[in-house]
């Protein structure tokens, strides 16, 4: 039942001009409109226009956590990856920071969508009579409908800094309309989200038939992001300490999963981990669309999935990222610890740990088999993808005693290397396409609760909440002092959030533009010699800037 919900739900959406006859609701083409004379009924009415308001941020193709548009492109700007050459010319593009404001495939306009969808829900739930839902439903759906709407405006001024504030459905509102200035967009992000935390009835769980639907601790999260944004540090301390006061440890709500890798795939979804996790299925494989019911399938795996097990393997690690996760070792003694590296490089990438002097059990395989046994070998996985690296590749160096070796390294987060099949990653995979895409974890909760405590001086908090990722990596604790915090949180964001999309928007909120240019060349981060002030957003698109007269360029991209 954990993924029925929203996409049965937006099927009724889809099918409700089907189903009520003779109505006004048949004449409505578009499903972002409804009416409030024959749609709003009940409870049943009001979550399918919330599920439809879940939907754009998580399609298949072009939405922020789908491939093209948001993911890719993310995970592009940052150093932890190397973006094929010429795989995919947008993302080349965004990657080498050459686009511009008619480079294809970006999340703008699926993020409008989404926020459209949560305007109608917060304009219209009022409408459905109190015989057909309770109070107490009523405001969590406006709970939720607040939460998706200030998450998406918080993407969109990150992304692109100034944008349009549309607060009611767009059928009322005025179609050109300038951009609003971000402390305005900011304010109404926190007001948003302080009024769905404080006043509506979003719950701490979810029983297993809702999985899928914002709870409150998300809600909290995505706030502290917001702050964190705004270094408004003391703000996100005291809403994380809150979190982690009551709902942190065995028996709560949260907790770190003890398996890195249970978080990226199928066995252990919507784990005590997940805060916010996208809900996917595909009962017939091979379903490509945004907006298919319940057979939306996930796509990162055929996206990032290597060669030979039917991906088309568009992202590698970099160089840097590599070396940054085998610079410190859990010890020299098999007898002591069971693996040579930080436990998460096992679940981050294919590689063969024994060609670097590890003694890592086989256990770790992939494609439901170990090293040597299973259906592919590192050397098939990496001469798979031979034809891809043809235009360049990283070249990884991994220090050894007896001196340095050059490795193979490949992406293998949200690859559906635990399915034993030679197609594991292609869209035609059942199994592969179900995995649901965790958008924020625990772990996020934790490092952002770090460093918003040394940004604060609360040095024993930030090492606290620090140590327990540390520890479930397999790393030692240890205490750092105030000048040594924040250069551990920064490696320990860049290891545990690899391929997730976190590392140029950390950056982002660390460094100076000049600052985040010279790291980038120091890393060898590709394009990093055209990366200016302006890339810290996209463009505004140029589909925007026709279809709305009052909208102008961003400043920076004039």
């Amino acid at each position: 039942m954990k993924k029925i919900w929203i996409s049965y739900m937006f099927v009724s959406v889809l099918l409700s001009g089907i189903l009520v006859s003779c109505s006004d609701f048949l004449d409505l083409k578009d499903p972002n409109h409804f009416t409030a004379e024959n749609f709003w009924k009940d409870k049943a009415d009001a979550e399918s226009a919330l599920a439809a308001a879940y939907s754009p941020i998580k399609f298949q193709m072009e939405g922020y956590y789908g491939a093209f548009n948001g993911w890719l492109n993310l995970n592009s700007r940052g150093d932890d990856v190397f973006t094929i050459t010429n795989e995919e010319q947008s993302m080349w593009n965004i990657a080498n920071f050459i686009n511009s404001a008619t480079t294809g495939n970006d999340p703008y306009g699926a993020l409008y969508v989404g926020i459209q969808r949560a305007n109608i829900v917060l304009k219209y739930l009022d409408n459905v009579p109190e015989s057909g839902i309770t109070e107490a439903d009523r405001t969590m759906i406006k709970g939720e409908a607040l939460v998706l709407r200030a998450f998406q405006y918080f993407l969109l001024v990150t992304n692109y800094g100034e944008v349009p504030l549309r607060l009611i459905p767009s059928n009322e509102d005025e179609p050109n309309k300038p951009a609003t200035g971000k402390d305005k967009i900011w304010e109404c992000i926190e007001t948003d989200l302080n009024t769905a935390i404080d006043e509506c009835n979003l719950p701490v769980s979810r029983p297993a038939e809702q999985k899928g639907r914002l709870e409150r601790g998300a809600a909290i999260t995505i706030l502290a992001k917001v702050y964190a944004a705004q270094h408004k540090y003391e703000e996100a301390k005291a809403l994380l300490k809150a979190l982690m006061d009551t709902s942190y440890g065995a028996g709560k709500r949260y907790q770190l999963m003890a398996n890195f890798a249970d978080n990226f795939t199928t066995a252990k979804e919507n784990n005590p981990e997940s805060v916010f996790e996208l809900q996917y299925n595909s009962s017939d494989g091979a379903n490509w669309g945004n907006e298919s019911g319940v057979n939306l399938g996930g796509s990162l795996a055929q996206f990032v999935g290597p060669a030979v097990s039917g991906g088309w393997a568009k992202l590698m690690p970099s160089a840097f990222l590599v070396s940054e996760f085998t610079k410190e070792t859990r010890g020299t003694n098999p007898d002591v610890v069971d693996s040579k590296y930080d436990k998460r490089i096992y679940a981050s990438m294919f590689f063969t740990p024994s060609e670097y002097g590890d003694w890592v059990s086989e256990e770790n395989g992939w494609y439901n088999g170990t090293y040597y046994g299973g259906i592919f070998t590192m050397n098939q996985l990496w001469e798979g993808n031979a034809a891809k690296m043809a235009g360049g590749a990283p070249v990884f160096t991994v220090s050894q005693t007896s001196g340095a070796v050059i490795g193979k390294f490949l992406l293998k987060k949200y690859t559906a290397y635990f399915v034993a099949s030679r197609s594991a990653d292609n869209m035609a995979n059942k199994e592969g396409t179900a995995n649901n895409v965790r958008a924020i974890r625990f772990a996020e909760s934790l490092l952002l609760y770090a460093e918003a405590c040394a940004k604060t001086g609360d040095t024993g908090q930030a090492n606290w909440a620090l140590n327990e990722i540390r520890q479930r990596g397999g790393l030692p604790k240890k205490d750092f002092g105030q000048a040594d915090l924040m250069k551990e949180i920064e490696h320990q964001c860049l290891l545990e959030f690899f391929g997730e999309g976190h590392r140029f928007d950390d950056l982002k909120r660390w460094y100076t533009a000049p600052q985040i240019k010279m790291t980038f060349k120091e890393n060898d981060k590709q394009g990093a010699d055209n990366f200016r002030e302006k890339h810290f957003y996209y463009p505004i698109p140029s589909g925007e800037l026709n279809n709305n007269t009052a909208m102008k360029q961003n400043d920076l991209w004039k």
